[in-house]
Order: structure tokens, then sequence, then C-alpha cells
């Protein structure tokens, strides 16, 4: 009997030196545990409270910032077509690529409005809780007085002999908290008094502001994001080469480009028209640092609208304003005047053709298509100089961007152009694999140079052409004898206006977040032994490097409104 008792004993003791382990141990002996399962309407809950949190928020706004980058490295559609066509140019291999990514469509691209929406969702459901949280603490009292203002950082006591011929000391105490709610008042704070016993005390806080500027920051931003998305629904911005002396009329059919938003019907746009009279451009004076380099751009239109008609100018940085469309001067060239006749003297072709410019002297490459009146079709590859100068190898460059010494050189073809197959080609490009070289590249025959006023004839008796002069009967040179043109770009966005307001406020919200403080501020006063005691304490919500110097400023201005006579307050050691 005793030894199976101590053989109990010794099992006993075995048992009890092993360590303990709970049931939800890793190693424990029981069942893993079980989670609940959060169900459909749990996982949305849980999915929402990830979306509209704060860390969300900035990460997708960080996320849409980074999204917004291609847009500034690949031209975009909308605000340079011609510059997307020059990209696919360049680029032919990886340009279906990028665009089946939407890099020339940043911004109307799935994935950036995917991001843009998730982001007003976001910032809308971080705001509202918000919004109401900051209304119950603007209605709420200040809190109470701490029992132990001592235990505060910014502490301040003071010690001072009651007023002669005072009878009670406890009025002496709450008056002299009265005087300090005043005080409060006064500097903006919310005030509360908390009287106990024989202790009397005023609470105070303020920085409120600085909660109502986050809060207006983060309204504005979502301000931003309603217009940008809606009025964009609403803009549109068209492109336009006008030659001088040719008319634009703004409508869609004018236009060489255009881009609206989905809510721009046909009949959306304003009816008026635009002449462009002159492009006048003045140039840096010889012997500075920028000589011979343009300075200043003036289109000179004449505009007509509702009938009545007026003179004015599109500058850069200064766009013309008419009903409500912007019209940006985007760039300018020269646009020489061509005419082709055939074998019989038929002018099969005649216009002012857009060079583009190539250098800051204005070289400039044009391409002419005579695609009737020929026994084959003609395409002419020419280079425009301004002002020539023969280099040591025979070719040709522009020494100036003005027209001292114009020269066009060309480069002439036959065959079939490829455009009455249906396939869009660009107006600025020769495709030349299909054509046959008649004059220049490898012809056989020197390309074609003529000045203003001249006339060449082609290879093989097909005609001539001719480089028209449009200077004004009497001119003396060469500075009015080459057309002008100007490229424009007609904007129109009416929330433009309302996208500026909500940019302010967020500026204004910014501040207010980051430059109003928030503080409380307490005053504790008691009787005792004939003197008054006076505690000063200063809490502030998050980094306030001021508070010590606002907690010594409400001290020195207290005693001041104590007494008018010199205080005989003593600071406690």
């Amino acid at each position: 009997m005793s030894s199976s008792r101590s053989d109990s004993h010794e099992k006993d003791a075995v048992t009890s030196s092993d360590p303990l382990r709970p049931s939800d141990h890793i190693d424990g002996d029981d069942s893993a545990i079980t989670q609940p399962r959060l169900g459909f309407v749990g996982w949305l809950r849980w999915g929402w409270r990830q979306l509209t949190s704060m860390r969300t928020a900035i990460i997708l706004l960080l996320v849409l910032a980074i999204a917004a980058i291609p847009g500034s490295i690949f031209p975009q559609r909308m605000a340079d077509p011609n510059g997307v066509t020059a990209w696919q140019t360049d680029n032919p291999d990886l340009f279906p690529v990028l665009d089946a990514m939407s890099m020339f469509d940043v911004y109307l691209s799935p994935w950036f409005s995917a991001i843009y929406l998730l982001l007003f969702v976001s910032l809308v459901g971080c705001v509202i809780p918000r919004i109401k949280h900051h209304i119950k603490a603007l209605q709420a009292r200040p809190p109470r007085t701490p029992a132990r203002l001592r235990r505060l950082s910014d502490h301040r006591e003071v010690v001072r002999p009651l007023a002669d011929g005072a009878q009670d000391a406890d009025a002496e105490a709450s008056r002299a908290i009265e005087v300090a709610q005043k005080q409060l008042k006064a500097l903006g704070y919310r005030v509360e008094r908390y009287d106990s016993g024989a202790t009397f005390s005023v609470s105070a806080e303020r920085g409120y502001w600085r909660e109502t500027g986050n809060l207006l920051f983060h309204l504005a931003l979502v301000g931003v994001l309603i217009v940008v998305g809606v009025g964009g629904s609403f803009a549109y911005t068209g492109q336009r080469v006008v030659v001088e002396g040719q008319t634009f009329v703004n409508t869609l059919l004018d236009y060489e480009s255009m881009n609206r938003g989905r809510f721009v019907g046909d009949d959306a746009l304003s009816p008026y028209s635009m002449t462009l009279d002159s492009f006048d451009v003045t140039y840096q004076e010889y012997g500075s640092a920028a000589s011979g380099q343009a300075g200043d751009f003036s289109a000179n239109v004449t505009v007509r609208e509702n009938g009545e008609t007026r003179e004015d100018a599109v500058r850069v940085n200064h766009p013309l304003d008419i009903a409500g469309d912007k019209i940006y001067l985007l760039g300018n060239g020269y646009a020489p005047t061509i005419t082709v006749r055939n074998a019989d003297g038929d002018v099969v072709y005649s216009n002012s053709v857009p060079f583009l410019p190539q250098d800051t002297a204005l070289t400039s490459l044009g391409v002419i298509k005579v695609t009737d009146g020929m026994p084959q079709q003609l395409g002419m590859a020419a280079f425009f100089y301004p002002s020539a100068v023969a280099l040591e190898n025979g070719a040709y460059a522009s020494a100036h961007g003005d027209l001292l010494a114009p020269l066009l050189t060309l480069r002439v073809y036959e065959g079939d152009l490829g455009i009455d197959d249906g396939t869009p080609r660009s107006v600025y490009v020769l495709d030349t694999d299909e054509l046959t070289p008649i004059a220049g590249d490898g012809s056989g025959v020197d390309s074609i140079e003529l000045q203003p006023g001249q006339t060449a004839e082609l290879p093989g008796d097909r005609g001539t052409v001719t480089f028209e002069d449009e200077s004004p009967a009497g001119a003396t040179d060469f500075t009015e004898s080459v057309k002008r043109f100007a490229s424009l770009q007609v904007h129109h966005d009416a929330s433009a206006v309302w996208v500026l307001v909500f940019a302010v406020l967020v500026l204004v919200g910014l501040m207010l977040a980051l430059f109003v403080p928030r503080r409380r501020m307490w005053v504790k006063a008691s009787a005792l032994d004939g003197e008054l005691h006076l505690e000063y304490a200063g809490l502030a919500r998050g980094e306030d490097p001021t508070l010590g110097a606002a907690v010594d400023d409400l001290v020195a201005g207290h005693a001041r409104l104590l007494d008018a006579t010199p205080s005989s307050a003593t600071p406690r050691k």
C-alpha cells in the first residue's frame, strides 16, 4: 500500500515539473484555433475599412502621382497629336506596345481612371467619419482640469500674498480664476470653469482650426478630383495650323485633330471664325549672347463673333479668349507657296505648305504630294532654308531664322503615294519605299533648288514647279517673300475656375493644418495660509515648440491683470 502510494507521489512530482502549455500553443495537444468565418458581409466590411484608411489614401495618392509620370514622358494625343505621330514614325516597333498600354492616353486610360476612382472613394470614406468626430469635438466642453498639474512638463507655480483687507480668501481665488478665464477667452481659447470646494480652476483649449484645416484640405482635394473628372467630360481640345491669309472656322470639320470629352456633342462648339492676318517675330539683336534667337511671337488675327469683327493677337503665354475658348500659340514656321504645272501648263497643284522647323534657325522640312493631273503621282521631299549658307561638303544650312536668303531644295519622286487604298497617311511624311526618284536621291539628276519667284523644269518634260514670291508690290528684299504659319490649340474647359478655387482651398487647409498649434491650458487657484497659490500648465497635441513660451506669457499676463499695482508674487523654488 505504501509502495503504490509512493509511486503515485513520484508520478505527480514528474507531472508537476513539466511546463504547462496553453491549449492554443503551437505545440498544444488541443486542436488548432478556429477563426470565425467572416462571410460575404464581413469581407466587404473588412475591405471597406482597408480602403478608407488614411494609410491607403496616402498610398493611392502616391501611386496616382507615379502613374502620371508617363504623361510627361510620352506625348499625349489630347495635347500633342503631332508629337504622337512623330513618335510613331521614329519608333514603329515600340509604338504599338506602348499604345496598347495607353502610354499616349495616360489620363484617359482605364488603369489611371481606376486609381483615380479608388483615391476618390478612399478620401470620401476617410473624411466623412472625421467630420462627424470633429463636429462632436467642437460641441464638447474642454476637458476637466487634471488633479496634479505638476506632472505636466510645462508647469508653472506662483504664490501671491492675498490683497490687504481681503475678508474671503476663497473669493480672492475665484476672482483670480475669473481674470484668467477672461484672459484666455481674449487669446482665442474655449474655456470652462471647474471648481471643487476651495480649489478653483479654468480649463481652456484651442487649435481646432488645425483639424478644420486638415478636413478642408481633404475636402478640397475631393473637390479637385470631382471637378477634374466631371469637367473633363465637358472639355475639348483641338489643333489647327493656320497659314497667313487663311481663315479658321470653329467647326469640327475645320480642325486637324480634336479630342473632346464624352459629353461634348457636335453642336457644342461656339460659332466664330478667325483669320491669321500676319505673324510677327522679334529676333534678338546682333552682338548679344542670344543673337539671332527669336524673342517674341505674335499671331495677329481678325476675329468674327456674333456679327462683330475685332482685331486681336495670340502670343506665347498670352492666350486669346473667344466665347469661352482659350486659343494658345503652340508653334510657328514657314509655309512656302508651291505651284506645280503639268506638261500642258495646267496648274495641278498650288498650296502654301507648312514646313516643320528642325532647328532654331528654322531649317524646315516639308512634303508636297501631287495626286492628280500628272502621268503618275508625284511626291516631293523639300528643305527650306530661310537664310541659306553653303557648307564645305556642298550641303546647305540656315544661319538665321529670318528671310535673309531663302532657298528651297526639292527631291522629286513619282509612283503610287499610297493614299488611294484608304490607309491614313501623315501629310508630313513621304514614304519613298515604293516611289522612283526622278530628281535627287541617286536619280542621276540634281535636286531642284529655287529661290522665291523662280521656276524649274521637272525632269522628263513632266512640267514645272514654281516657288511663289509672296512679297508685296514694291518690295526690294525677301523679308516678306514666304508666308508663315501658326500652330494653334483651342482649349475649352469651364471647370478651370473651379479647379483653381479648390486648389487655393487645398493650400489654405494645408497651411492651417501645418501652422495652427493644438494646445490646452489650465489655471488653478487656491487660498492657503494667507497666500494665493496659482498653478499654470500647458499641454500640446503633437509637436509644439512654442508651448513653454505660451505658458510663460500666460503667467506674466495674468499677473498684470490681477492687480494694477506691482506684483509681490514670488515664484516658488
